[in-house]
């Protein structure tokens, strides 16, 4: 089934390349059937390549979505036209009175900052606690895994020794949890941060359950005990390239990053990366679709709770 999305967002044709079902509006206006509706709240600077990332794995389900994208005020973006902010992005003014069946935190690039020192924060704030009642489930990732474990629990995120950033491995804890249904025993995924949540933070919030965890990089899939919360600290999302291109963006910058770990074939920068994420990333993305948000949220939306 396919993705509903606007017809000439650049992401369409680029999916559409990729054999990714993509719906034009008029044609999903016709069928009778309620599709998902998902809002993706996009906080990082390459927006066009995030939404590309993130809906060709929302695209790779068997149900019809709804995405509307969510930009924050109180920010400006510097990596992102005006022109496609404004004809594709929504502000929370603009979506506080619907509901919707998921939504997506991405990460941001502002994770050695306080969190109460993002100039979005406050804006952020309010939309976690509109989520309550609007939204069925949230899917936070890397540093909005990090702002919504801090919001709604109060764990800190933990500065590392130096920048996490490769592909890891990863072990389900639970496989008959809903979100990690069908996973191998083990899984890679990319991560690319500073910071991170403590294990034993996480441990002691009754409400949270660790899902799955790496001895190399920790927690990687956390959720609140009814699902409604999902954290996931990696990126299941990035493309082939997108580690290879974030370190010779920090090389340009004279930071002298380590190469990311397990990631080029014989640790050699200039060697294609091998692509070993993608089927864990689809099943992920496939599962909380399907099994928490499709199966669990209410049909009228009108009647989620907090």
């Amino acid at each position: 089934m396919p993705i509903n999305i606007p017809n000439n967002l650049p992401a369409a044709r680029v999916l559409e390349s990729e054999n990714i079902f993509v719906m034009p509006e008029e044609r999903a206006a016709r069928q009778d059937i309620r599709p998902l509706r998902i809002l993706l709240l996009n906080l990082m600077p390459n927006k066009v390549e995030t939404e590309t990332q993130l809906l060709r794995l929302l695209g790779n389900s068997p149900l019809q979505i709804e995405v509307d994208l969510l930009q924050t005020v109180t920010h400006q973006a510097k990596n992102t036209s005006k022109e496609h902010l404004l004809e594709f992005y929504r502000s929370f003014d603009d979506v506080k009175q619907q509901n919707y069946d998921g939504l997506i935190v991405t990460g941001a690039p502002v994770e050695q900052l306080p969190f109460e020192d993002v100039d979005y924060w406050d804006e952020l704030c309010i939309l976690f606690s509109w989520s309550a009642s609007h939204v069925y489930s949230t899917m936070h990732i890397c540093w909005g895994a990090q702002a919504g474990l801090y919001y709604h629990y109060g764990i800190p995120k933990v500065p590392l020794a130096k920048k996490l950033s490769g592909v890891y491995e990863h072990r389900p804890l639970d496989v008959r949890h809903p979100l990690t249904r069908g996973f191998d025993e083990t899984f890679a995924m990319p991560h690319s941060r500073y910071t991170g949540v403590g294990r034993e933070d996480i441990a002691a919030q009754p409400q949270l359950q660790i899902l799955a965890e790496s001895d190399e990089a920790g927690t990687v899939i956390m959720a609140s005990k009814d699902a409604r919360r999902i954290f996931i600290t990696g990126h299941a999302e990035y493309d082939r390239l997108t580690l290879r291109d974030e370190y010779r963006r920090d090389m340009q910058r004279g930071l002298h990053p380590d190469i990311p770990a397990h990631y080029f074939s014989g640790n050699d920068p200039e060697a294609p990366p091998a692509m070993r994420w993608r089927s864990h990333a689809n099943l992920l993305y496939a599962n909380w679709l399907n099994y928490v948000v499709y199966q669990q949220t209410p049909y009228d939306l009108g009647e989620i709770k907090e």
